[in-house]
């Protein structure tokens, strides 16, 4: 049996991509691994109905500072002592930072790099922030035992940015929830799509709204079209500033109407993929794309930008297009709602190639990572084979 450490402060509070990726990791981890002790550190949590499945189940062991508004410093430093106390043998920094002084204990320690957005689009960071994030990560990378990047393209960052030895970092990819992998019925589709007031066939968008994902080029790819050809643009999303800015830029093309923003609950998320007539994603930066792999999942044929890792998370199940030319994302949007035969070579091949990014193979690269680290001498005899 392994005790493992994690940061959950993620897995508990945030609920976009690194909080995902957390969340999903952990999950697999344990249905795959049951027999190994997880002990999830967090600072605070927030409860909901994404986080009362750790809180509920007997397979994680939830720790919170011992003094109330120890917060960033118990997590920073006064958690090396919880570490040693409950006899954790490796702790796994989920979201690009690790505890200091990690070295100077005999716990092993791995940590996961999401992407370098702040090193490619400094200008969409406050200074300090840019500072903090690279100080952060440049220690994380230094300190670490070993350290995990979830694309091949983050993994290509670390080597030119922080002149990571590349022996030192793996590329283990991310899975989705699985709730995306299970097929909806026709009445639950129709029922979703009347809660949410969603029209009968429409284009989907989902993530943060903020510049870098590049919704700005998806309306003005909308109105280079005829108005024949166009959709609805469905955007699953937070981000009020920005929301702000897409609007106005959506009146001033003659979209407004074509425009439906939407808060959408975490288990109608997948009827609301598969209702979708086409997904797009034409961000200028990802560290990997999970909205990507939960459309390839649900059967949705996905249009994304050519740079980045995206191309890794849709091969050959995407459309890819220059993120900088509206021009190509709406001839992209164009093709795929018109031509059917290519529509479905694009939904057959996304959702096999969606196959390798399943919970169990990824959640077994991670243990094997963690038991070559930690080394047989401390694995109990039924786990060295």
């Amino acid at each position: 049996m392994l005790r493992i450490g994690y940061d959950a402060r993620q897995l508990y509070n945030n609920f976009t991509g690194p909080g995902s990726y957390s969340r999903t990791l952990l999950s697999n981890l344990a249905e795959y691994f049951p027999d190994n002790a997880y002990f999830l550190y967090t600072p605070h949590l927030t409860k909901n109905e994404e986080t009362q499945f750790f809180l509920n189940s007997a397979l994680y062991n939830t720790q919170l500072p011992r003094r109330r508004g120890a917060g960033l410093i118990w997590q920073r430093f006064g958690i090396k002592r919880d570490l040693k106390r409950q006899r954790i043998q490796l702790f796994h920094g989920l979201n690009q930072a690790l505890p200091f002084g990690m070295s100077k204990t005999d716990i092993k320690s791995v940590v996961t790099v999401h992407d370098l957005a702040f090193k490619h689009f400094p200008g969409q960071y406050p200074f300090h922030q840019r500072l903090a994030l690279d100080l952060q990560l440049k220690y994380a990378c230094q300190e670490a035992d070993h350290i995990v990047a979830i694309s091949e393209n983050t993994r290509q960052d670390l080597l030119r940015f922080y002149e990571v030895s590349p022996g030192k970092v793996s590329v283990i990819y991310q899975s989705c929830h699985e709730r995306y992998m299970q097929e909806r019925s026709n009445k639950t589709l129709e029922t979703v799509r009347k809660r949410y007031n969603l029209p009968k066939d429409y284009i989907l968008s989902v993530g943060m709204i903020i510049p870098r994902k590049n919704l700005s080029g998806v309306i003005r790819a909308l109105s280079i079209l005829p108005e024949e050809e166009r959709l609805p643009l469905v955007i699953v999303g937070k981000g009020p500033k920005h929301k702000q800015q897409i609007q106005r830029l959506a009146r001033q093309s003659g979209l407004g109407d074509c425009i439906h923003f939407v808060n959408v609950g975490f288990n109608d998320l997948p009827a609301v993929y598969q209702n979708a007539s086409l997904f797009v994603y034409p961000s200028f930066y990802e560290g990997f794309g999970i909205p990507i792999l939960e459309a390839l999942f649900s059967k949705v044929p996905v249009l994304a930008s050519n740079t980045s890792s995206l191309p890794e998370a849709g091969g050959p199940g995407a459309h890819l297009v220059d993120p900088n030319q509206p021009e190509q994302i709406a001839e992209g949007i164009r093709k795929m709602l018109t031509d059917t035969e290519y529509q479905e070579r694009l939904v057959n091949a996304g959702f096999e190639h969606a196959q390798q990014f399943r919970g169990e193979p990824l959640a077994e690269k991670m243990i094997d990572l963690y038991e070559d680290l930690i080394g047989e001498e401390y694995l109990m005899p039924e786990q060295i084979t």
